[in-house]
């Protein structure tokens, strides 16, 4: 009876980790290889900023040390959190007091470079509180709290709500009117990805938090990402890959596997693999608080170039 036991312990054993491990094979294919040349920087990245630098924590000093920086980068566009939204969509301009001054200052020091206002909200989609895009009237005060920011200065408006879920219509209908190993709907399926591509100017995938223990797995599922993103993003749409320019650690993230280097491969080999000559594409930088020095580094050497 133990034996009998025992096997059938071993096969249901086997029958649970075999999906995963040819999943963890698939990616360590993904990862092999070499990327092609010239798939470096075509200056089109970008670099998510906390909000200090519209909240009045920031200096002219401030600014001076960021245009240094990014000169050195192929950095072109500055996604500067100037939320969050409120639950019913409304954006007090209370929240960004010194938009203007910012706004103001990088024109004047680095005219190249766009400054995008980041708006941000918890959705209600799994829990009772949060934003709801299922309601008219909510979808409607995010439209108009987009056209405020505009006409405040920012030059797009870049939204991350989450947790959206793959499919929804609502998003969609948003934008009409302003999972991979858990099944979860926040994976989006590659075809609701191509929908929303198509409704907007500019899309960057927040490739990180994956949860994958090792750096080859990492890379080979940013390989992955990255050629399935291009297959239906259309080429008048800009394309950016996210780098982790984070160091916590926790069951989504592990550190020592999401790391910049192995990002930048990933992107790479997926570039390579699908349209290595892709005008409107970069990369991502999350984000500009938590970032160290060795990030710097491994963009540069691995990306810019």
């Amino acid at each position: 009876m133990r034996r009998a036991v025992r096997r059938t312990a071993l096969a249901l054993l086997a029958v649970l980790l075999l999906p995963v491990l040819t999943a963890a094979l698939a990616l360590r294919l993904n990862y092999s290889g070499d990327p092609e040349d010239g798939t470096y920087t075509r200056n089109r990245d970008a670099i998510w900023l906390g909000h200090a630098w519209v909240d009045g924590r920031k200096r002219d000093a401030d600014v001076s040390a960021l245009v240094r920086r990014l000169d050195t980068t192929g950095i072109r566009d500055l996604y500067v959190h100037a939320g969050p939204l409120n639950h019913d969509g409304t954006l007090p301009a209370s929240k960004y007091p010194r938009a203007r001054w910012f706004l103001d200052a990088m024109r004047r020091e680095a005219p190249r470079v766009r400054v995008q206002a980041w708006l941000g909200d918890r959705l209600a989609s799994e829990s009772p509180d949060g934003l709801r895009l299922e309601d008219p009237d909510t979808r409607a005060a995010v439209a108009a709290s987009t056209r405020r920011i505009l006409a405040a200065g920012f030059e797009g408006a870049r939204f991350d709500l989450e947790p959206l879920h793959s499919g929804d219509q609502d998003y969609l209908t948003l934008h009409s009117v302003a999972g991979f190993l858990t099944g979860h709907p926040k994976w989006w399926s590659q075809e609701f990805f191509g929908e929303v591509a198509r409704r907007v100017d500019q899309i960057a995938v927040m490739s990180y938090d994956t949860a994958l223990p090792l750096e080859s797995l990492y890379a080979g599922y940013v390989a992955q990402q990255t050629s399935l993103a291009l297959e239906v993003t259309p080429p008048t749409t800009g394309l950016l890959m996210g780098l982790p320019f984070f160091h916590e650690s926790d069951i989504g993230h592990h550190e020592s596997a999401e790391t910049v280097s192995a990002a930048v491969r990933g992107t790479r080999l997926g570039l390579s693999r699908t349209d290595p000559d892709r005008e409107r594409f970069g990369v991502a930088l999350y984000v500009d608080f938590a970032a160290e020095e060795e990030d710097w580094t491994a963009y540069r050497r691995g990306w810019v170039r």
